[in-house]
């Protein structure tokens, strides 16, 4: 299986929008940020990411990707800048588990940890 599309997919989900996101979350999605944010689930996922500040750019290093029938996991970690951010770069590892939903790939749940 290639991954690049799934690869695409993630880095969207970093700098698009609401919108992206609305469209591409599993109905069931959970999503682990580190504080203050929490665990977020459901509406509360597309809420939180409505009011955050949109990133500017993001690298992914060190990547591992695995797939099992209609699951695919992405393991990585993130360089992340926003826009007048003060300080270095943001750094995370990150997981992300996609199921397919019929013909579409949905993120089920995302994890971040600081680097």
């Amino acid at each position: 299986m290639a991954f690049e599309q799934h690869w695409k997919t993630e880095r969207s989900f970093w700098l698009d929008g609401p919108d992206f996101h609305a469209n591409h979350l599993a109905e069931a999605a959970c999503m682990v940020f580190p504080a203050p944010v929490g665990i977020l689930s459901g509406s509360a996922i597309t809420e939180a990411l409505t009011q955050a500040p949109r990133w500017t750019d993001v690298d992914f290093e060190a990547t591992c990707e695995t797939v099992s029938k209609d699951t695919v996991v992405l393991a990585y970690k993130a360089i992340g800048q926003r826009p007048d951010a003060p300080g270095p770069a943001y750094a995370a590892y990150c997981a992300s588990t996609y199921v397919r939903e019929g013909d579409a790939w949905k993120l089920l749940a995302h994890q971040q940890s600081p680097a």
